[in-house]
């Protein structure tokens, strides 16, 4: 089974380089999406607001006032946790949700250019 999780965004182009500078390589782009990989069953569906709208009954959530989602991506180690969250600060996201580090899990969160919110994850394994 995959899973293909859809994204309203406001400049497909500004959200495409976004996701590339954090290293996702991008498929089945159109003029209104485009397909963040995030892995061989799950995808990242980028939609312009209108096309967005067109799969939708109700309105499109304002992701700068309220969260509609958090998108957690698991990562191997704490290093991959703080690469991800850098790349995506040096590329325009802004800080989200609260930095969790418990000896149990390493984890840190951002908004991305359209205000959805991010989570890296890494749990951690007890020593022993």
């Amino acid at each position: 089974m995959q899973l293909f999780v859809n994204l309203p965004v406001k400049d497909l182009d500004r959200s495409k380089k976004f996701f590339t500078e954090l290293g996702f390589q991008l498929f089945g782009m159109a003029d209104t999406m485009a397909s963040v990989i995030i892995s061989e069953q799950t995808q990242v569906m980028l939609l312009t607001e209108p096309a967005f709208a067109s799969y939708i009954t109700k309105d499109i959530a304002d992701s700068g006032t309220a969260t509609e989602a958090i998108l957690v991506l698991g990562m191997e180690n704490p290093a991959q946790v703080d690469e991800l969250v850098d790349k995506a600060l040096a590329a325009g996201a802004t800080p989200a949700g609260v930095k969790l580090e418990d000896g149990m899990r390493y984890q840190r969160g951002f908004a991305d250019l359209d205000g959805h919110h991010w989570e890296a994850l890494c749990l951690v394994q007890p020593a022993g």
